[in-house]
């Protein structure tokens, strides 16, 4: 529930929370993701070697109201509690309930505290309407095409190209989705992917766990190779932005390139390795 990458990957192949630190006895994909992280480390590291500036803090924030703080603690209490649920036993929008209902407690008290409906107004003009639409579109459309035998056909093809064997079809899996994720956001890809990588590991007579941990390591790592690949770099480069400082898509690819290759290769070899 850390990335909804995550959650996409969760729900198709029925794994709740714990199944990301250890899956069928093997390690999971928390650690791989660790591992990759410290060898990220290493590269900043080294980009940064000549940053050796100190840092200085010159003002705090305040925190005046822990109730958001309870809120958001308790959304990912609950969504980690709705993952051991059976599939089949909840409710496919638990995960929507669950953060919508949390947002009208918080606005509900809000209200009451300021007796005004401004709180609510501003929050329904903060929700960003276009990717909602853009998801519940995509959702409609990848059901479409499944039922027309366009994910069948897609798969058909992955597994032509690779000639049926399964490491070319993880590496093409892995670095396909790092191309597609630096330019694309990766949710509706991994949307679209899933249905796709389960067709191809049916047709190849395969576990399709190894591809689906590549499916993901390529994808969420693969966001931060371009300014736009990732929510969290867009926004980040907007505060800087907002601060004065301009960073070019050159300057900001001279640290993200090493960076995600870093991250990625090692995720790419340690999944193959242990879930091969």
């Amino acid at each position: 529930m850390g990335d909804t990458t995550s959650i996409l990957l969760g729900g198709h192949a029925n794994m709740d929370f714990l199944d990301f630190f250890f899956y069928r006895g093997k390690l999971g994909l928390f650690w791989i993701v660790q591992i990759g992280a410290l060898m990220s480390i290493l590269v900043l590291l080294w980009v940064f070697r000549k940053e050796n500036q100190k840092v200085e803090v010159k003002e705090r924030t305040v925190v005046e109201d822990y109730f958001p703080t309870i809120l958001l603690v308790g959304t990912i209490v609950l969504l980690i509690l709705a993952s051991f649920i059976p599939e089949e036993k909840k409710p496919s929008i638990t995960n929507g309930l669950i953060c919508v209902g949390l947002m009208v407690v918080g606005l509900v008290r809000e209200t009451a505290r300021s007796r005004g409906f401004e709180t609510v107004k501003k929050t329904f003009k903060e929700i960003d309407y276009f990717t909602l639409l853009l998801l519940g579109g995509l959702f409609i459309v990848i059901s479409g095409i499944t039922e027309a035998g366009v994910v069948d056909a897609i798969s058909e093809l992955f597994v032509k190209v690779s000639g049926d064997n399964v490491f070319l079809m993880y590496t093409l899996l892995v670095w396909a989705s790092v191309f597609f994720s630096a330019f694309i956001d990766n949710i509706p890809y991994v949307a679209t992917m899933l249905p796709v990588t389960g067709g191809i590991a049916n047709l190849m007579g395969t576990d399709p766990t190894v591809l689906y941990f590549g499916l993901l390591a390529g994808a969420t790592l693969g966001g931060n190779l371009t300014p736009i690949g990732a929510s969290a770099n867009i926004t980040g480069l907007g505060i800087l932005k907002k601060e004065g400082y301009n960073v070019s898509a050159k300057d900001f690819m001279k640290i993200s390139v090493p960076f995600t290759l870093a991250a990625v290769t090692s995720g790419y070899v340690l999944i193959w390795l242990i879930w091969r």
